[in-house]
Protein backbone atom coordinates (compact mmCIF):
# COMPACT_ATOMS: atom_id res chain seq x y z
CA UNK A 1 0.00 0.00 0.00
CA UNK A 2 1.15 3.64 -1.35
CA UNK A 3 1.00 6.67 1.28
CA UNK A 4 1.40 9.87 1.41
CA UNK A 5 2.29 11.75 4.77
CA UNK A 6 2.84 15.71 4.92
CA UNK A 7 6.35 16.51 6.33
CA UNK A 8 6.96 17.47 9.98
CA UNK A 9 9.57 18.48 11.63
CA UNK A 10 10.08 15.34 12.86
CA UNK A 11 10.83 13.74 9.63
CA UNK A 12 13.75 16.16 9.09
CA UNK A 13 16.22 13.51 10.33
CA UNK A 14 14.59 11.22 7.60
CA UNK A 15 14.19 13.24 4.66
CA UNK A 16 17.63 14.44 4.56
CA UNK A 17 19.81 11.38 4.35
CA UNK A 18 16.99 10.47 1.30
CA UNK A 19 18.21 13.96 0.06
CA UNK A 20 22.02 13.13 0.40
CA UNK A 21 21.61 10.05 -1.59
CA UNK A 22 19.61 11.70 -4.39
CA UNK A 23 21.74 14.22 -4.59
CA UNK A 24 24.54 11.33 -4.67
CA UNK A 25 22.98 10.29 -8.23
CA UNK A 26 24.38 13.28 -10.01
CA UNK A 27 26.99 14.43 -7.77
CA UNK A 28 25.41 17.35 -6.47
CA UNK A 29 26.62 19.39 -3.37
CA UNK A 30 24.57 19.52 -0.60
CA UNK A 31 25.10 20.92 2.86
CA UNK A 32 23.48 19.01 5.66
CA UNK A 33 22.94 21.41 8.33
CA UNK A 34 21.29 24.07 5.55
CA UNK A 35 19.16 21.65 4.20
CA UNK A 36 17.71 20.84 7.70
CA UNK A 37 18.04 24.82 8.12
CA UNK A 38 15.84 25.20 5.13
CA UNK A 39 13.31 22.22 5.81
CA UNK A 40 13.04 24.30 8.70
CA UNK A 41 11.97 27.47 7.55
CA UNK A 42 9.98 25.90 4.70
CA UNK A 43 7.78 23.88 7.61
CA UNK A 44 6.75 27.42 9.49
CA UNK A 45 5.58 29.29 5.84
CA UNK A 46 2.52 27.19 4.12
CA UNK A 47 3.36 29.88 1.16
CA UNK A 48 6.22 28.39 0.32
CA UNK A 49 5.05 24.95 -0.69
CA UNK A 50 4.37 21.18 0.57
CA UNK A 51 6.18 18.02 0.89
CA UNK A 52 5.74 14.83 1.94
CA UNK A 53 7.27 10.92 2.50
CA UNK A 54 6.56 8.26 0.62
CA UNK A 55 5.62 5.31 2.38
CA UNK A 56 5.24 1.84 0.83
CA UNK A 57 3.88 -0.96 3.07
CA UNK A 58 4.46 1.44 6.20
CA UNK A 59 8.31 1.73 5.31
CA UNK A 60 9.93 5.27 4.09
CA UNK A 61 11.01 5.17 0.05
CA UNK A 62 10.97 8.68 -0.97
CA UNK A 63 9.71 12.30 -0.56
CA UNK A 64 8.19 15.14 -2.61
CA UNK A 65 8.80 18.57 -2.14
CA UNK A 66 6.16 20.59 -4.02
CA UNK A 67 7.42 24.68 -3.84
CA UNK A 68 4.48 27.80 -4.83
CA UNK A 69 5.89 30.53 -7.30
CA UNK A 70 3.23 33.58 -8.26
CA UNK A 71 2.82 33.99 -11.62
CA UNK A 72 1.02 37.12 -13.42
CA UNK A 73 1.03 34.64 -17.01
CA UNK A 74 -0.70 31.81 -15.50
CA UNK A 75 -3.06 34.18 -13.49
CA UNK A 76 -2.21 33.03 -9.61
CA UNK A 77 -0.40 30.53 -8.04
CA UNK A 78 1.68 27.83 -9.99
CA UNK A 79 4.44 25.22 -8.36
CA UNK A 80 7.46 24.22 -9.02
CA UNK A 81 7.90 19.79 -8.62
CA UNK A 82 11.16 20.64 -7.01
CA UNK A 83 12.09 16.94 -6.14
CA UNK A 84 10.58 13.15 -6.50
CA UNK A 85 12.91 10.63 -4.62
CA UNK A 86 12.35 7.23 -4.71
CA UNK A 87 14.67 5.34 -2.63
CA UNK A 88 16.72 2.15 -5.17
CA UNK A 89 14.55 -0.54 -3.89
CA UNK A 90 11.17 1.25 -4.47
CA UNK A 91 11.76 1.95 -8.14
CA UNK A 92 10.14 0.03 -10.72
CA UNK A 93 6.97 -1.15 -8.52
CA UNK A 94 4.34 1.87 -9.82
CA UNK A 95 5.20 3.99 -6.71
CA UNK A 96 6.38 6.73 -9.06
CA UNK A 97 3.11 6.66 -11.01
CA UNK A 98 1.04 6.95 -7.51
CA UNK A 99 3.33 9.94 -6.37
CA UNK A 100 2.59 12.03 -9.35
CA UNK A 101 -0.94 11.08 -9.50
CA UNK A 102 -1.16 12.15 -6.21
CA UNK A 103 0.72 15.44 -6.71
CA UNK A 104 -1.48 16.31 -9.79
CA UNK A 105 -4.47 16.00 -7.25
CA UNK A 106 -2.76 18.06 -4.51
CA UNK A 107 -2.36 20.75 -6.85
CA UNK A 108 -6.15 20.67 -8.08
CA UNK A 109 -6.80 20.46 -4.50
CA UNK A 110 -4.78 23.87 -3.69
CA UNK A 111 -6.18 25.12 -6.88
CA UNK A 112 -2.59 25.98 -8.34
CA UNK A 113 -2.43 26.71 -12.07
CA UNK A 114 0.52 24.56 -13.73
CA UNK A 115 3.24 22.25 -12.25
CA UNK A 116 6.34 22.65 -13.69
CA UNK A 117 9.55 20.47 -12.90
CA UNK A 118 12.66 19.92 -14.23
CA UNK A 119 14.35 16.38 -15.32
CA UNK A 120 17.78 15.15 -15.70
CA UNK A 121 19.02 14.61 -19.46
CA UNK A 122 20.22 10.76 -18.32
CA UNK A 123 17.26 10.05 -16.64
CA UNK A 124 15.68 8.37 -19.21
CA UNK A 125 12.44 6.31 -17.02
CA UNK A 126 11.37 10.03 -15.10
CA UNK A 127 11.11 11.69 -18.31
CA UNK A 128 8.84 8.70 -19.58
CA UNK A 129 6.90 8.50 -15.95
CA UNK A 130 6.24 12.52 -16.66
CA UNK A 131 5.46 12.41 -20.34
CA UNK A 132 2.74 9.18 -19.42
CA UNK A 133 1.36 11.55 -16.61
CA UNK A 134 0.19 14.68 -19.04
CA UNK A 135 3.39 16.28 -18.95
CA UNK A 136 4.87 18.10 -21.90
CA UNK A 137 8.38 19.25 -23.08
CA UNK A 138 8.02 23.15 -22.26
CA UNK A 139 8.82 25.30 -25.33
CA UNK A 140 10.64 27.76 -23.47
CA UNK A 141 14.26 27.20 -22.04
CA UNK A 142 15.08 27.31 -18.54
CA UNK A 143 17.63 29.52 -17.54
CA UNK A 144 19.14 30.59 -13.87
CA UNK A 145 21.57 33.46 -12.48
CA UNK A 146 23.02 31.99 -9.35
CA UNK A 147 23.75 35.02 -6.60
Amino acid sequence: MITFQPLESADIETIVPMMQDFYAIDNYPIDVAISKALFLEFLENEHLGRAWLIYFDNEVVGYIILTFIFSFEYKGTIAFLDELYLSEKARGKGIGKAAVDFIQSEARNLSLKIIYLEVEGHNQNAQQLYLSKDFTVHNRKLMKFIL
